[in-house]
């Protein structure tokens, strides 16, 4: 596991103490945005290429939260680019010099964060080196490119800056909780930050300062390496992937039992994305437990020990897969695919328009905690978890990628409006990545979890106990702290 502690001359680190391991990081607000000239010294022009769910959240908030200063953030996009009108709606224009040619752009900028799809970045990666100066620095939001560069053999150049910072939630969440932050001092989603080359000694504080300009209430260390690898690996895992094969077998599962569609709709996703994920987020996870009557606490023994080992399967092939770089070769080959076979819709099935008609006529109050749909859901939680905590990833790191961006971030998408809602926000990657993984998490759930369930098998009590007294329980009693300071609100 590599250091958790940095340097910055800019701003002030607070220290936390994860599981008896101490970790520091950068609390941001609006109250820092006067200093950020300070920690961007020597940059007069910031590059956002590409018009992404994560390039427009990012423009604008940086934009927003540099106004005044005499940075520029300016907008970088291909030729023709059907992103072009949207940037120009947005308030990014060539004739004031804020929008321009991607190329164009990575050359003048002393700051180019790459923000076009991941595919696009291997693509094109040899003249992306090429126009970046001597000595600029380039920006990342997620590990993709390491990996792909790690599996060809290669590396970035050694004359430029390489940093990251890493929202964990969607560009959608960045952009929405941003907004109503400019209300109440602390709204945003927490980032990671990672320095993978520093060549001039000041990268540290210009990956503090971009997030801290995009809205990140709490900045974390990680690096480049573990926040692909987690990132790859928890959108195909809890945070996407497994989520849509649990309410999927789920639904289906309760069904069999002899609800109604409604019924088995309101006791899988419903309740997974409303009260389930509302506990997690406010109290963690083991309050999820804690709120059941001793009945049901026994139901949740029966599905989480059916559930725990199945779920630790998949994830484990998920992880070998982005870690060898298989799963990073899946998405460059799919660009190829999908010229010919665009990916489709995932919500035209009669789960989801049975789950249309039932958030038409939702009444919150009367959606309650169901047990099964909690033990299966938080076994697959805890497994990523602890598979994480074995491939040496911080606690920091496992708590935001596979539980806080999952509940405060992602969810709340499905809540809404579906599974489609919440997937196809994210990256191609990610959709990609939830496509292909979904359908695994379903059938090994029904086949292995849902069967030994039936069978009335007796509850693992050694598994039970040892997520009773797991680390991660502290882990997110101290994140709690470090909340945004308002609840996403999704509204359209």
């Amino acid at each position: 596991m590599s250091s958790l502690h940095f340097n910055t001359k800019t701003f002030n680190k607070e220290k936390i103490l994860l599981a008896n391991t101490e970790e520091y990081i950068i609390r941001g607000g609006h109250h820092l945005f006067p200093i950020l000239p300070k920690a961007f010294a020597g940059i007069g022009q910031i590059g956002v290429i590409g018009w992404s769910s994560q390039g427009s959240a990012q423009a604008q908030n940086l934009r927003d939260s540099l106004m005044g200063t005499d940075i520029k953030v300016k907008i970088g996009l291909r030729e023709n680019s059907t992103s072009i009108p949207l940037a120009q709606k947005a308030g990014f224009t060539t004739d004031d010099g804020t929008l321009g040619e991607m190329y164009e752009v990575l050359s003048s900028s002393q700051l180019s964060i790459l923000l076009i799809s991941d595919a696009a970045q291997a693509n094109n990666i040899e003249r992306i080196f090429e126009s970046l100066c001597p000595g600029s620095t380039l920006g990342l939001s997620h590990g993709f490119l390491l990996g792909y560069l790690k599996s060809i053999g290669k590396d970035f150049p050694k004359n430029i800056n390489v940093i990251a910072v890493c929202p964990k939630g969607m560009g959608l969440s960045v952009r929405r909780l941003y907004e109503q932050g400019k209300e109440v001092n602390g709204a945003g989603i927490n980032s990671s930050f990672a320095i993978h080359q520093d060549i001039n000694g000041k990268a540290t504080d210009y990956a503090l300062g971009w997030s801290i300009a995009i809205g990140s209430p709490v900045t974390f260390k990680t690096t480049l390496e573990e926040e692909y690898k987690s990132d790859i690996f928890g959108e195909k895992g809890v945070l996407l992937g497994a989520v849509h094969g649990i309410v999927e077998s789920l639904y289906r599962w309760f069904i069999g039992q002899g609800f109604s569609k409604e019924s088995a709709f309101i006791k899988s996703v419903e309740s997974l994305t409303g009260p389930i994920t509302k506990l997690i987020s406010q109290k963690g996870i083991l309050s999820v437990y804690e709120f059941l009557n001793k009945t049901d606490q026994e139901a949740f023994k029966k599905a989480y020990s059916a559930a725990y080992h199945p779920a630790f399967e998949i994830l484990m092939e998920i992880y070998d897969d982005v870690a060898s770089g298989s799963e990073i070769k899946s998405v460059i080959e799919a660009e190829h695919r999908h010229q010919r076979y665009p990916m489709k819709n995932i919500d035209g099935t009669q789960m989801w328009q049975v789950g249309a008609s039932v958030r038409a006529k939702r009444q919150p109050e009367n959606i309650a905690v169901n047990p099964i749909t909690a033990g299966i859901y938080i076994a697959t939680m805890m497994a990523q978890v602890d598979l994480l905590r074995e491939k040496g990833h911080s606690y920091s790191e496992i708590a935001n990628e596979s539980i806080i961006e999952s509940v405060d971030s992602l969810n709340p998408y499905m809540h809404h409006k579906g599974i489609a809602f919440m997937v196809d926000n994210c990256s191609i990657t990610a959709r990609l990545g939830a496509r292909k993984w979904a359908s695994r998490f379903d059938y090994i759930l029904y086949q292995q979890a849902f069967t030994t369930l039936d069978s009335n098998l007796s509850i693992d009590q050694e598994l039970f106990d040892q997520f009773l007294t797991h680390k991660i329980h502290q882990v997110l009693s101290v994140c709690a702290k470090l909340r945004p300071s308002v609840d996403i609100s999704i509204v359209g």
